[in-house]
């Protein structure tokens, strides 16, 4: 696992190269709070964490860090939402309607302002992910979203399948973000098109060419996450 000094170099490093309306994610699963604590040093505010329980946990530790802007990234099951609405400021993953519905009822029932929420999209045939996809069939769910009072959808996420050549990759990324220009013509009462959180490691350079208003990067700030997590299981 790296050093807190080489984390601290790889961020800043990053961060620097990065045009100033893109937000950087540091992607912080499976490490440990020293590791994000590292990152903060560098200028880091944004952590994104796929899982509830583990988010909590580092949440904690990091009570003292107080202006961290905590990202959902991962798969949320609807029996995990009640404890992500009070841990997460972003959810990056709003892949279905029934998880749209039940934070709605869950934000009416505590009373709490809506984190910011992005709805995945696939444009791609990916047995392994999540998300709406943009076709006849998925069209008919934007308006039930947009009649929800308490949700509160800022734009659009997606993650690309594995094994595509660069010059689909972006063509996918720019799919995203064309169609959030679509979408943000029409008259819609709730929902907004502002935010495109597109790019990881590999491919982010294509994704902020493309219009990304936010990356997600975890391997290029902390290192293998498959080691890290090697270490933590010993």
């Amino acid at each position: 696992m790296l050093s807190p000094a080489e984390i601290r170099d790889r961020a800043s490093h990053l961060k620097s190269t990065l045009p100033p309306q893109v937000r950087l994610i540091a992607v912080s699963k499976f490490m440990p709070a020293a590791a994000i604590r590292a990152a903060y040093e560098a200028g880091i505010r944004d952590f994104g964490e796929s899982r509830v329980q583990e988010a909590a946990s580092k949440r904690a530790e990091l009570a003292d860090l107080t202006d961290i802007t905590w990202h959902l990234i991962g798969h949320l099951q609807t029996n995990k939402v009640r404890q992500a609405l009070q841990l997460f400021d972003w959810i990056h993953t709003i892949d279905r309607w029934k998880l749209a519905e039940r934070i709605d009822t869950l934000l009416k029932e505590m009373g709490a302002a809506s984190p910011r929420c992005l709805l995945q999209v696939k444009l791609r045939p990916d047995p392994q992910k999540y998300g709406w996809e943009r076709s006849a069939a998925g069209r008919p769910a934007l308006p039930q979203l947009d009649a929800l009072s308490h949700l509160r959808c800022c734009g659009l996420m997606t993650i690309l399948p594995l094994g595509l050549p660069p010059s689909e990759q972006l063509q996918v990324f720019q799919e995203l973000r064309a169609w959030g220009e679509e979408l943000s013509t029409k008259p819609w009462q709730q929902l907004q098109w502002q935010e495109y959180s597109m790019g990881m490691t590999q491919d982010y350079p294509l994704a902020v060419q493309a219009g990304a208003t936010m990356v997600r990067i975890g391997t290029a700030i902390f290192g293998d996450r498959q080691s890290a997590l090697a270490i933590r299981q010993e």
